[in-house]
This record gives C-alpha cells, structure tokens and sequence, in this order.
C-alpha cells in the first residue's frame, strides 16, 4: 500500500500561532493583576475556554470572547470599561498579526507535493485560517483546504476519502497529539507529530509509542524522508 495524501495541520505546524496567545495571556494577565495573581487567572480562562468550546469553537474571536467573559467573572460583574477595550484591541491585534511560517516549511511542502496530493486540515475561525494561508504564500501547494470545527476520527475518514484514496492510503502530519496524530489514527491513517515549542493545555495526550503507524519528528524538514521510509 503507497501513500497517495498527505494531510497536515497550519497553526504551529505550517506557521507560528501559540506564542502570539501566550503573549495575549500575559498581557490580560497585566490587566487583571488587581483582582486575580496569574496563577489563578490562568487557570479561570482555561476553564472558561473549555466550557464555550462547543460555543465558540476555535480560533481568536472565541478566546478574546473568553478572556471577557472571564474579566466580568473575577469583577463580580464590574470589569472597567477600559479593560474591555484593551481586550477586544488585543483580540484585533491577534486577528491582524503578520504570519510567519516556521523553518523548514517551504522546503518540506515543496518537496512533498512532488510526489503526494497536500490537504491542509485545520481549526479555527473560518476567515483567521483563510488569512494565515493567503499571507503564508503556500495556498498554491494544497489540493484542498479543509478548515474543520473539531479533527476527530470522523473528519480523517471523511476528507481523506473526499480528497484521497482514504485513510489508509494517508499521512497527517501536524504539532498537536490530540488532534493531529490519535483520531489520525484511528481512522487508519499515518500521522507523524511535529512538536511545537509550546503546546494549548487542551491538545496535550500521551504520544501512542507503540503505534506501527506513528512516527516522532523532530522538526517538518523530516517529514518527506520519513514517509518515504515508513510508509
């Protein structure tokens, strides 16, 4: 069985994302400081953004939604105006910010399209995504974009065979263990996790070892020999 599709993930894969919000938690860590240490706020935005999930789905506007809803919840209602503000600039700021694709990229994507048919599959916020892919300039090495609301072992088996010869016959490649290489897997496909330099609580899993179909890489520059040797 050859490897026809190869699928991978954008945000921390394909470009850099999870620092641009690490610096936005700090930020409305700063302008929360007299009402919560940033222990605490920390651990009330993460649980408000778990539970508006199902809501809001991914991507900046649900978190910048989240880090309000969270400010009036440790205001007992009363969070300043001017701290609203600062959220929402915040929030526009990210949704603006200028899209830098990580080492390797051009050179990996390049030399994968030579030979597999690419599919970016991603989540977040539909126009976010489209943005990050128009500014990134690698929009003309994918064969089709899929910007998905959850990546579980539903969506694998279905843009797979939408967009390949299915599962089997497919690599996902991309930074997260939960949503990028398990449900990959479970669709029976190929997926190789490429770690980013920081990881969202919520995609953190333990990394299925023992998997005849999983491959650890170190950076995506990996990625095209890896496949061409395992699959």
């Amino acid at each position: 069985m050859s490897i026809t599709t190869v699928g991978l993930d954008a945000d921390d894969t394909l470009w850099h994302n999870e620092t641009i919000f690490r610096l936005t938690h700090d930020r409305f860590a700063a302008l929360l400081a007299d009402h919560a240490d940033a222990t605490t706020l920390e651990a009330r935005l993460a649980e408000t953004e778990q539970r508006n999930l199902r809501l809001y789905g991914y991507g900046v506007k649900g978190f910048t939604l989240s880090m309000i809803e969270t400010a009036m919840e440790l205001t007992g209602g009363e969070a300043p105006a001017s701290v609203v503000r600062e959220i929402l600039a915040a929030g526009r700021e990210m949704l603006a910010h200028p899209v830098e694709t990580l080492p390797g990229v051009d050179e990996a994507l390049a030399a994968l399209s030579e030979s597999y048919r690419l599919v970016l599959i991603t989540k977040g916020d539909l126009l976010d995504q489209e943005r990050k892919l128009a500014a990134s300039g690698l929009g003309d090495l994918f064969a089709a974009i899929e910007i998905v609301s959850e990546k579980d072992r539903q969506t694998y088996d279905r843009v797979f065979a939408r967009h390949g010869t299915g599962a089997g016959e497919a690599v996902m490649a991309g930074n997260s263990m939960k949503s990028d290489v398990l449900p990959a897997l479970a669709a029976g496909a190929w997926a190789a996790h490429i770690p980013y330099a920081i990881t969202w609580a919520h995609e953190v899993a333990e990394p299925p070892t023992a998997h005849q179909r999983y491959g650890a890489l170190n950076t995506i520059s990996e990625l095209p020999a890896w496949i061409a040797s395992c699959c």
